[in-house]
């Protein structure tokens, strides 16, 4: 069983022990699934992965047959893993607990398609009506308190699979990157009562600077102090702390907005590798004080990050990021690209 171990200094926690020493070592030497055989994300070839957790199909199709549109199974190499129980323990001075969560594929496509912007809108929709089921579903589960949704999109590593497809991980515990953001959304509700999120679209709508995409209900902008070159934040304009209550219209209008802004990056960047993560409330379970204003003070969003710079010594050692490029000259480019 793997674990997760908690640093004392930075608070955060480690995952550890999913691979065996073996299965380590044999992984540096493996070749791209595209280079030893078929794409097994690929319709037809459905006996490749694990059985199918859920799927959008047509209606006379069977599960793990053809006839999907979106299709999720679990990973064969997953991080979590659902079975067993918590098993927090303490260790000296050190925190421990088993790793216990879900690691799902949502595979986008059945074609071998290698960038989501490349769907049409109606099929990321799918994509993102997917997003809210699993969220809702993994909800039954009282040992999760959060769903992290995101994509490795045409990544560096050679162990990596080309077909389009984002994962989700359900896990024990509230990621500490999360909970900074949440506190600090908390921190600003409490000082001002008013969201921090819907303040910094407003100042984003007065300056004009650095949007590059805007539609009935969403906004595109890079922020006004980024990590990397062409990070983009979108969020949706009326203020809203969980993604699952958006309804089809709104993801419609999220789907084109992302659609728009990916197409962007590809064209400018010449496709790069990307990551996006998409931030929403963690799962609510009762607890005395526990975010009592979170659906005030919190506004769910979603991170775009292209993979075009290395992040440095210095970036690991200060938690300083350095990003050459004005985010206002990056916003430009991006605005203005077709």
């Amino acid at each position: 069983m793997s674990e997760l171990r908690k640093d004392l200094i930075s608070k955060k926690w480690i995952i550890t022990g999913t691979q065996s020493e073996k299965e380590f070592f044999e992984a540096l030497n493996l070749k791209t699934k595209q280079e030893v055989g078929e794409c097994f994300f690929c319709e037809g070839n459905e006996a490749q992965t694990l059985p199918e957790i859920y799927s959008i199909r047509k209606y006379d199709t069977r599960p793990n047959m053809p006839g999907w549109q979106v299709r999720v199974v679990p990973s064969k190499s997953a991080v979590f893993k659902i079975e067993g129980e918590m098993g927090k323990v303490g260790h000296g001075i050190y925190d421990l607990m088993n790793n216990i969560g879900a690691h799902e594929l949502i595979v986008e496509s059945p074609q071998h398609i290698k960038n989501i912007c490349e769907l049409s809108i109606e099929q990321i929709l799918l994509v993102f009506k997917i997003y809210q089921t699993r969220i809702r579903d993994l909800n039954n589960d009282e040992r999760l308190k959060y769903v992290l949704i995101f994509k490795n999109q045409r990544p560096k590593s050679i162990f990596r699979y080309g077909h389009t497809h984002s994962q989700l991980a359900a896990l024990p515990l509230t990621p500490k990157a999360i909970k900074d953001e949440l506190l600090s959304a908390r921190d600003y509700f409490d000082y001002k009562e008013r969201c921090l999120f819907c303040d910094i679209i407003r100042q984003e709508q007065r300056d004009k600077k650095r949007i590059i995409e805007e539609n009935p209900d969403y906004i595109a902008f890079v922020p006004f102090a980024t990590k990397v070159p062409f990070e983009i934040t979108i969020m949706p304009k009326n203020h809203n702390a969980d993604y699952c209550s958006e309804n089809e219209s709104s993801l419609r209008n999220f789907a084109q907005i992302m659609k728009v802004s990916l197409c962007k990056i590809a064209s400018v960047l010449n496709d790069p590798p990307l990551n996006y993560i998409l931030h929403t409330i963690p799962y609510l379970r009762p607890r005395q004080g526990y975010w009592k204003t979170i659906r005030d003070d919190y506004h769910w969003h979603i991170e775009i990050y292209p993979q075009i710079s290395e992040i440095t010594g210095f970036e690991w050692g200060s938690g300083f990021h350095i990003q050459p490029l004005l985010p206002e000259i990056c916003a430009k480019i991006l605005r203005e690209a077709k």
